[in-house]
């Protein structure tokens, strides 16, 4: 195959032999590059050819850049696919989620158990099958390389050979067939299971560009950061999740926790998965759902069952009612905010937006690539554009004395 990209002289009256004792013909392994430099610039699809391979064999990605409202650097996790958390919150001490990083191919829960070991099985399939090829290929362009000392006629043509046309036939058709087996048997696997009666069942909603969670037994509503008990001393207790969207198509990734299953209008989809350590995991949507669809984070926090009750107990009970910032109560609720935004016990019942009842629970604004604190809640109340581009939230158009005292208020719901 490699003579395709060598530079094929003209024919200018060489008969057969003269041709094959040319100098292009002549050529060794270790001088193909500089020829292809000097005679031809097809020496770029095979570098080209060379970076994808490599690239595929480092096997790095990276979902997106962190922000914390300046510029921020990424580093790539050189030991597995990543994905960035945002900058400055802590995640626990594990060597599996170091410096913020959700490191992809380690596997916390029995769905993504079972897909990695699919995927080590189909990669080390896959690098057999690559070394058989290549060194094959090695050894044949060694021994069968043009010689300057054998001229007579070309080398046995093969062709028309019933077991070597079967043995390259059966042998993919095989490999597919197994492939086939255990993919389909993973598969089968995952969602052969049912929820138990002390399963924590949540529905997602996706929207652009957030996520919206409500717990079913406990009627909790929250947005973009998923609290769920830790399965322990010998005490399984699984999640499941029902998945449906407000508008567009997006898709539920959290690596460590379970593959990619995607969220349709009008149409439900389910998922489970059974966390196996405390911690934070990170995620975001997998489908591309508009302008800020890689911004779209999603945060699962698993925690000790007491700290999950304390959680729930907490996230019922009504909107802190704080007298001292009466003013900017007063604003949010006489404003469009009331309109798409819920607080309880309030008026504001809107479900356009992320319900805002205990708001300052969570550790992060705008889908996860905001820190919640006082200066980015006054960016995104003064003008959420200048975060989060194309996002539904319009600019109000407030003053920056009613942007004061609205974030003052908001900082009181805990």
């Amino acid at each position: 195959m490699l003579h395709a990209f060598l530079p094929v002289p003209q024919n200018r009256g060489l008969s057969p032999t003269r041709l094959r004792e040319s100098p292009v013909c002549r050529w060794r392994f270790f001088v193909i590059i500089p020829r292809m430099f000097g005679k031809t610039q097809t020496i770029w699809p095979l570098l080209v050819l060379l970076g994808v391979c490599l690239f595929g064999l480092t096997g790095q990605s990276v979902f997106g850049e962190p922000t914390d409202g300046s510029a921020a650097e990424t580093e790539t996790n050189t030991n597995a696919i990543a994905m960035p958390a945002v900058p400055g919150t802590r995640l626990p001490a594990d060597d599996r989620t170091q410096d913020g990083w959700a490191v992809t191919l380690s596997p916390l829960s029995p769905p993504a158990q079972t897909i990695s070991e699919l995927f080590y099985l189909i990669l080390g399939i896959m690098v057999v099958i690559f070394l058989v090829v290549g060194t094959t290929m090695g050894v044949l362009i060694f021994r069968f390389r043009a010689s300057r000392h054998k001229t007579d006629g070309e080398p046995p043509q093969i062709y028309g050979s019933k077991p070597i046309e079967l043995a390259w036939t059966l042998g993919p058709a095989i490999i597919v067939f197994v492939l086939f087996l255990v993919t389909a048997r993973s598969i089968f696997e995952i969602r052969s299971t049912t929820a138990p009666p002390d399963a924590v069942e949540v529905e997602v909603i996706g929207h652009q560009w957030w996520w919206e969670f409500r717990y079913k037994k406990s009627g909790v509503v929250t947005a973009n950061e998923l609290h769920v008990p830790v399965s322990s001393d010998g005490t399984r207790r699984p999640v499941y999740l029902k998945l449906t969207s407000a508008d567009v198509i997006h898709s539920f990734w959290v690596p460590q926790l379970a593959g990619k299953t995607d969220l349709f209008p009008g149409r439900e989809n389910k998922m489970w998965f059974e966390p196996s350590q405390a911690g934070w995991f990170i995620g975001q949507c997998a489908e591309y759902c508009g302008t800020q669809h890689a911004h779209m984070w999603l945060r699962v926090k698993a925690e000790r069952e007491d700290e999950f009750k304390k959680w729930v107990a907490d996230q019922q009970k009504p909107a802190v009612l704080d007298a001292a910032v009466n003013a900017g109560r007063n604003l949010f609720l006489s404003n469009a905010c009331a309109n798409c935004h819920t607080i309880r016990g309030t008026h504001a019942k809107g479900v356009f937006g992320p319900d805002l009842t205990h708001l300052m629970s969570r550790e992060t604004i705008a889908s996860g690539i905001q820190l919640n604190n006082k200066e980015n809640l006054t960016q995104w109340v003064q003008d959420p554009q200048t975060i989060k581009e194309g996002c539904r939230m319009p600019d109000m158009k407030l003053t920056s004395d009613s942007v004061e005292k609205i974030v003052a208020y908001l900082l009181t719901l805990h």
